[in-house]
């Protein structure tokens, strides 16, 4: 029987490791799955977004006020089956956490009603204070999914937890999650 083709959301921040989520996103594609990327502005300054527009033949959405959508932060939580964001930055997590919408990932986050997955990614450092882990309970109890993050070399040349999940890793959690939805 072959998989239904389901939308996602993939939401992209301004870590180090939103390379790899190309990979995720060419994936997801490859699986026959419809995907649309919105990113952060600052996420933008580390991939382009015509690089996930090629990946899912799709406009980025980076702008909350845009020509193309009065209100794009509904339109795509509507159509979406999950929300999956990788890498999820401490800043997101805390945006996330608390309700606070001040841009367009963030504000589509808390209008989508399905499941949503993080997958974090940051410093070993930010990744231990106690605030990223107070955030993080309280996401686990709002019902909020997790992969990762993992041990590992990170970007600032440390070593430690912090780093993103593997895309493979991050794909599969994702099957798994729509199947049982």
């Amino acid at each position: 029987m072959k998989a239904l083709k389901r939308e996602i959301l993939i939401g992209v921040t301004a870590g180090i490791a939103a390379y790899k989520t190309c990979d995720l996103v060419s994936r997801l594609v490859k699986a026959g799955h419809g995907v649309t990327v919105v990113m952060t502005e600052n996420a933008a300054h580390l991939v382009g977004p015509r690089t996930f527009q090629a990946l899912t033949g799709r406009n980025v959405l980076v702008q909350m006020f845009s020509e193309e959508s009065a209100i794009p932060h509904i339109e795509p939580a509507r159509a979406a089956d999950l929300l999956c964001v990788a890498p999820a930055t401490a800043n997101f997590l805390a945006k996330a956490a608390n309700g606070l919408a001040d841009d367009l990932l963030s504000t589509l986050y808390l209008a989508f009603s399905g499941p949503v997955l993080l997958a974090p990614a940051m410093n070993s450092q930010m990744w231990a204070k106690p605030a990223v882990q107070r955030n993080m309970r309280q996401l686990a109890a709002d019902g909020v999914q997790f992969v990762g993050p993992v041990s590992g070399h990170l970007a600032c040349g440390e070593d430690g937890v912090g780093r993103m999940a593997e895309p493979a890793e991050i794909f599969e959690k994702i099957q798994n999650l729509l199947a049982n939805a």
